[in-house]
């Protein structure tokens, strides 16, 4: 039964997520274009904001890309480089410990924005809260790992997350086995992270793929002419 329960978390719910995420994103944007967005507060509270925003978003793009290359680099590229699992795993709790620690404060700064103040209360929906708490425990959760890994400074514990990740993303029915030993801390974790997924395409989280990349390499300037100089050339 245990084993089941296990392959059922670990093996099959992340395909769900996965699957629901994509194609809940697509037919959100394809019927639901309007909605593709984050509802801004940020008239209100405006320096708390940013700090917050700021601060979360640094440390969460941080977690993020070192999630991704830790995770789904083969292990066998990591060796070619020299880089010892014991190595990876002292940089992946100072690196993502403090990327956690700076993303928690800049959370805790929007979700005490958003909960105190009765105005932007008044204009967030269930869902903005919710994605936002979520993330928040998801958050504390990654930072309660460290704990557990400083026991495992060998790096042994990592690569079996390594191993489960990559087999996830090559379709081994056999990936769940690999952490089906792991600490309740790491599961708690890895549930969470694909439910957010899970969740992404009705929450404002889908307005990353909206993020203005573009403009880092748009070309030349706008020109931006008054209403009064528009009339005077007669355009």
């Amino acid at each position: 039964m245990a084993d089941a329960f296990n392959t059922a978390l670990f093996g099959i719910y992340p395909y769900i997520c996965l699957a629901v995420f994509i194609l809940g994103s697509i037919i959100r944007y394809d019927r639901e274009p309007y909605t593709w967005r984050a509802n801004s507060s940020q008239l209100l509270r405006r320096k708390q904001l940013i700090l917050g925003s700021v601060l979360f978003h640094v440390g969460i793009l941080i977690i993020f890309f070192g999630h991704l290359i830790g995770l789904l680099t083969p292990i066998v590229v990591f060796d070619a480089f020299g880089i010892g699992h014991g190595f990876k795993q002292v940089m992946a709790v100072v690196v993502g410990g403090v990327a956690g620690v700076v993303c928690l404060v800049g959370a805790t700064m929007l979700l005490h924005r958003r909960f105190t103040d009765p105005r932007i209360r008044a204009t967030s929906s269930f869902s903005d809260n919710a994605i936002l708490v979520i993330l928040y425990v998801q958050l504390v959760l990654g930072l309660l790992t460290i704990f557990v890994s400083l026991q495992h400074l060998d790096g042994g514990e990592m690569v079996k997350f390594m191993a489960w990740a990559q087999g996830i993303f090559t379709f081994n029915p056999s990936a769940a086995d690999n952490i089906a030993d792991a600490n309740f801390i790491f599961k708690l974790h890895l549930i969470l992270g694909p439910t957010i997924l899970l969740l992404f395409p009705f929450t404002r989280l889908v307005h990353i793929f909206s993020a203005p990349v573009r403009y880092l390499w748009r070309p030349g300037y706008q020109v931006v002419r008054t209403k009064r100089a528009s009339l005077d050339t007669g355009a």
